[in-house]
């Protein structure tokens, strides 16, 4: 995958062969900041000025800016696959919580 991250910031990278150019929006934040360029060099200033305005347009109108993501999560699982993780997570003497944080990790690793 084609990543670029500045300042916690991160976004993909895709290629329109109609425009010839590359593009990206960033990732994990509702607010819609997208960038674009037609060299390599141009999309990684484009995207590092995409970040530094959205900051700083946010700072003028007295927003906080959006951070990718907060560090929690909550989601449901069935109820068999809920007591499986927890009894791994017992037996490698770990909470629930630190145990799936490390295999998040470590799937999040192989995707990236």
């Amino acid at each position: 995958m084609n990543i670029l991250s500045h300042k916690g910031y991160s976004a993909r990278v895709d290629y329109d062969d109609a425009d010839e150019i590359f593009f990206g929006k960033l990732a994990g934040i509702t607010d819609g900041v997208g960038f674009h360029a037609d060299t390599v060099a141009g999309l990684k200033a484009a995207f590092r000025e995409a970040v530094e305005d959205y900051i700083d347009s946010c700072a003028k109108v007295g927003k906080d800016p959006q951070k990718p993501y907060s560090g929690k999560m909550m989601f449901r699982v069935d109820p068999d696959i809920h007591a499986k993780a927890a009894k791994a997570a017992e037996l490698s003497g770990k909470s629930l919580n630190q145990w799936a944080a490390e295999v998040l990790a470590r799937a999040a690793a192989k995707a990236a």
